[in-house]
């Protein structure tokens, strides 16, 4: 719970510069560029009457003139005020620059060390204040470089993506949606049209990479497929799946957010993925048909053999397949 309350925190405390430099913006356009639902925004726009600074009266809160079609910030409580941090707070924030600029497509190299550059400057402690060393900055891979710019500018790619548990390169269009960090590496999410659904592409393991010209159009749904997918950060709070992968649905393992927790004598895998919801996380299983076994939580097996159990009802009534046995 509190690393998604942190979560909110840190989007919440951007919002507010994001819509001074947007007025105007509809909820629509700013949800997409936040990365949330439509409904989650108009949630944080509703929470953000609540902050500001202390006496919490008129003119202390933070005020919003804002519905579906128009959102303007009326006063920021001083949130857009140049942030000034201690030497702690600095180099705090450089070592999270200097991890993250490393990890392909999660920002723009050029950007982060300039950013980099100046707060060590401000704080006088670089090896280039120390030495007179410059600061070299790593040039970016052009696969890298394309899907980030495919992304800002919202047009589908073509991927040549190698899968490390089918040792296979294959060829796919997708639709990105974001770019994410799982267990310290880099992926790009996004709909995979061969798929027909939301999968994670590792940056080291695409090939190339081509942006086309055409718009991406994940389907509706997409988004909060990403959202349910997004929840799975190492938080105790949200619920772990055990599951059992058969030997030849192990390409799973690249495709989600799992991780691998033992591997038996039969080629099977058993993983562990984390989830928020116990519907959406069912239909996801039951998509994979035996390929993969929940082992767990038992509230989650129930889920499953209940959804299992009602598609072979409806089959059986319609007369698509002969009586069955409850799963």
């Amino acid at each position: 719970m509190s690393s998604r309350l942190s979560l909110r925190l840190s989007r919440l405390l951007n919002m507010v510069p994001y819509l001074l430099a947007h007025p105007g913006i509809s909820a629509a356009e700013a949800a997409a560029e936040l990365g949330v639902t439509t409904k989650q925004l108009m949630s944080d726009l509703n929470q953000l009457w609540m902050c500001g600074l202390p006496g919490y009266g008129p003119g202390d809160l933070i005020d919003l003139s804002f519905s579906e079609e128009s959102i303007e910030v009326t006063f920021s409580a001083g949130i857009e005020r140049p942030l000034r941090l201690t030497s702690t707070e600095a180099t705090a924030l450089l070592v999270a620059l200097r991890s993250i600029v490393e990890m392909p497509g999660m920002v723009d190299p050029t950007a982060a060390h300039a950013a980099i550059a100046k707060i060590e400057s401000a704080i006088a402690s670089t090896d280039a204040v120390v030495t007179g060393r410059p600061i070299e900055v790593p040039v970016e891979k052009p696969v890298v470089a394309t899907v980030r710019a495919a992304l800002a500018d919202g047009r589908a790619l073509r991927l040549v993506y190698y899968s490390a548990s089918r040792d296979e390169v294959s060829e796919r269009i997708v639709d990105p949606i974001r770019v994410v960090l799982v267990d310290n590496n880099s992926y790009l999410q996004a709909w995979c049209r061969q798929a027909e659904g939301v999968r994670l592409f590792r940056f080291d393991r695409i090939e190339d990479a081509t942006e086309l010209d055409e718009p991406a159009h994940a389907p509706s749904h997409a988004a909060n497929d990403a959202a349910a997918l997004d929840l799975f950060q190492d938080d105790p709070d949200v619920p772990l799946a055990r599951l059992r992968i058969r030997a030849d649905y192990a390409w799973v393992l690249d495709q989600y957010p799992m991780h691998r927790i033992e591997s038996r004598a039969d080629g099977s895998i058993e993983a562990g993925m984390r989830f928020a919801s116990p519907d959406w996380m069912a239909r996801l299983l039951l998509g994979f048909g035996t390929g993969v076994t929940v082992l767990g939580p038992p509230e989650l097996v129930t889920a499953v053999r209940t959804r299992a159990d009602a598609a072979l009802a409806a089959y059986a009534a319609a007369g698509l397949v002969g009586e069955t046995e409850p799963a």
